[in-house]
């Protein structure tokens, strides 16, 4: 399993994962799993996946060989006119591959064996910033007022987290920080999600990457983050009115 979040906010994109991809007693595995590809002065894009890992390896290596071959330009995100279009490419190139891997296994294969998720993000040049979740079939959803921000792999523990703490018009430290806050709840509560983490920031009309990093277990901040946070919740829970129980003798409704 992995956990990914992408996160639009007014100042640009933040982007995080985790690495790993396997977990057990004794055999613990990770992989990266972000991707991103810069144009200086034209476009930046960066992919986070989730699902079967020879499916998004699949993808990603595809997506590579365009971007090297002369013959394929016209299928490259680094030729694409719009982020749409990038969207539309990589749907196209995931729902194939799934279907590739699908008819090669036959009756071995179950539909959701080979199935993956792709957070996709960037700006080109004279365009907003965008952000996209695509889904196996390949179609995909973008990002807005209502839902500016994706989650992929196991989402369920962090989600909270950024219900409550996101707003538009907050600074990339503070989405870094509610970020690393959601997946450190996520990481506590699931074995299969796990550190080192990858973090990319994308400002908006900056076709480089201004902030990019890889935040390990042992890492100062995110340990001061993990360690805050639980004494914070502590906090705020004794701080909550005490529950009065009733007359035990009382007759119950």
């Amino acid at each position: 399993m992995t956990y990914c979040v992408g996160m639009l906010i007014d100042s640009g994109i933040v982007m995080m994962s985790d690495t790993r991809t396997n977990a057990g007693v004794d055999n613990v595995s990770t992989f990266r799993k972000m991707f991103h590809w810069s144009v200086e002065d034209d476009r930046v894009i960066t992919l986070l996946t989730a699902g079967n890992l020879a499916t998004t390896q699949s993808v990603l290596s595809q997506l590579e060989e365009r971007n090297k071959a002369p013959a394929e330009r016209h299928n490259s995100l680094l030729e694409a006119p719009t982020m749409f279009q990038v969207a539309t490419q990589v749907g196209k190139l995931l729902n194939d591959t799934i279907a590739a891997q699908r008819a090669e296994h036959g009756q071995e294969g179950s539909d959701k064996m080979f199935q993956a998720s792709i957070i996709v993000a960037g700006q080109i040049k004279g365009m907003e910033p965008r952000l996209f979740l695509v889904y196996p079939e390949g179609n995909f959803i973008e990002a807005s007022f209502d839902t500016p921000y994706f989650q992929i792999g196991e989402t369920k523990y962090g989600r909270p987290i950024l219900v409550r703490g996101y707003s538009r018009d907050m600074s990339f430290e503070d989405a870094i920080k509610l970020v690393l806050v959601s997946f450190d709840s996520t990481i506590k509560a699931n074995l299969s999600v796990g550190p080192p983490l990858d973090l990319l920031v994308m400002e908006r009309d900056n076709f480089l990457p201004v902030h990019r990093r890889r935040i390990g277990a042992d890492d100062p901040y995110f340990r001061a983050v993990s360690v805050g946070w639980g004494e914070a919740l502590r906090r705020a829970f004794h701080d909550l009115p005490d529950y009065e129980m009733a007359d035990e003798h009382a007759p119950v409704p």
